[in-house]
């Protein structure tokens, strides 16, 4: 008897453990509000409100506000002005003004109570699966009582809520033009067949380092629409993305301090694309076997022209399949990282859009100005969700392949665990590739079009 209550308790630790971890993050996440503070003091910008039009040369007559465009000429329509009388521009109106974020100002966007609860619930999902990879789990007592189960059931419900919030953000009204909508989803469909092309195995294992021979057709369809899925999803957030990078970087060199970042944020940008970019080349097998000594003790070698070429450089093959995962974690810690700086390159680029319509011509037309640094006011947290979702997604997804092999053991009518195990974090470590795939490719590609003048920062 107190073999068995001993044998109970030590098998039960980990289970204890996660549980009071969970609430202890949930805790200190409520009574803190970190969401709040990872956004807190970024600049925003706001033109004035022209509070007596008729003495507005007055220093009185100003006032800072969030305000829809026109809703205050709306009400006493402006006489015409006959093209005689010489036209004198208001300086005040050209006015523009700089805001520290706090949380008042945050509580009043849009999507700010699905990026609180988003940000929230996932990090403490991930810090849950951080604290599994460090604790000793037993599977022979099943995924309940040595804690598995607390991580599996927090990851699974944080990618799902991820993938909705990315879904529904990417839908909304009049956050995006309808033309982005469009090419959304038909790289959607175009992704769903590329999918089918590759899980059905068409591109052979020598291209492709994915192996999709326990899949049955089921599950390999399945596959190929979540992939398409992503795709779809990821063209809003990786466009804003490019456009950060572009106006962060100042590769329009216009030289102003107030749209590009400083040096920090800068080399965190570049750091996010290079890593990023050499990650997703990582299971692209001729790439790959550039880095792999195919002279190793047991390794085995290919029929590429690297294997003599490059044969007695580089890692055993074991070395170089762990550390292309811990890359997928860089990768998304560094995506995670640069969120802040994306989202203060949205609110700068509707400084650069006030700067190019005030120095356009003599006389400026400011009201889109006025309507661009509204929206960017108003859909901020509708970014920060397209910027924070593809990054904690990919760190959920790494969290699902530290499992132990035989994780699944213990549920209910489930006889071939281990082979389920297997197949899950083989699932897991393909989508969380795919994403950082399709999130460098579509940055890429939408970068080249900046650079070739095809698409503009306006």
């Amino acid at each position: 008897m107190p073999s068995s209550l001993t044998s109970l308790i030590l098998s039960t630790n980990n289970l204890v453990l996660h549980t009071a971890f969970a609430i202890s993050l949930t805790l200190f996440f409520s009574f803190f509000k970190i969401p709040s503070l990872f956004l807190h003091s970024l600049h925003t910008y706001i033109h004035p409100d022209d509070v007596n039009p008729a003495a507005s040369s007055s220093p009185g007559g100003i006032r800072a506000a969030i305000r829809r465009p026109g809703s205050l000429d709306s009400d006493q329509p402006k006489p015409r002005k006959k093209s005689k009388d010489k036209f004198e521009f208001d300086e005040n109106k050209a006015q523009i003004f700089r805001l520290k974020l706090s949380e008042g100002h945050l509580q009043s966007r849009i999507y700010f109570n699905e990026f609180y609860s988003a940000f929230n619930f996932t990090l403490i999902a991930f810090s849950s699966l951080i604290l599994h990879t460090f604790l000793r789990v037993d599977t022979n007592f099943g995924l309940v009582k040595n804690g598995t189960v607390i991580p599996l059931l927090l990851g699974s419900v944080g990618i799902f809520r991820l993938l909705f919030f990315i879904i529904r953000v990417g839908f909304e009204k009049s956050a995006s033009k309808r033309l982005e909508k469009q090419l959304s989803c038909v790289l959607g469909v175009l992704g769903f067949l590329l999918g089918l092309i590759i899980v059905f195995e068409v591109i052979p294992k020598w291209v492709l380092d994915f192996g999709f021979k326990s899949f049955d057709g089921l599950g390999k369809f399945l596959l190929a629409v979540l992939m398409g899925c992503i795709v779809g999803c990821l063209y809003m957030p990786s466009l804003r993305n490019a456009r950060a990078f572009w106006l962060g970087t100042d590769q329009i060199r216009c030289n102003l301090s107030i749209i590009s970042c400083g040096w920090f944020s800068r080399s965190l940008l570049y750091a996010n694309y290079t890593i990023a970019l050499f990650t997703s080349l990582l299971w692209i097998s001729p790439f790959a076997e550039f880095l792999i000594n195919k002279n190793a003790v047991g390794a085995r070698r290919g029929p590429h022209m690297a294997n003599e070429l490059f044969g007695y450089v580089g890692m055993s093959r074991s070395i170089f399949y762990s550390s292309r995962q811990w890359l997928l974690l860089v990768t998304g810690l560094l995506q995670f990282l640069t969120v802040r700086s994306n989202v203060q390159m949205f609110l700068n680029e509707a400084v650069l859009c006030w700067y190019q319509r005030l120095h356009a011509s003599k006389v400026p037309e400011l009201d889109y100005s006025r309507a661009k640094v509204f929206l960017h006011n108003h859909y901020l947290c509708l970014v920060v969700v397209q910027f924070f979702a593809p990054s904690m997604l990919v760190l959920l997804l790494f969290g699902f392949t530290q499992f132990d092999d035989n994780f699944l053991k213990g549920i209910p009518g489930l006889e071939n665990y281990s082979a389920y195990s297997n197949l899950a974090k083989e699932v897991a470590l393909f989508v969380a590739w795919w994403i950082v795939f399709v999130w460098t490719v579509l940055s890429s590609a939408i970068l080249v079009l900046y650079r070739r003048g095809s698409l503009y920062v306006s």
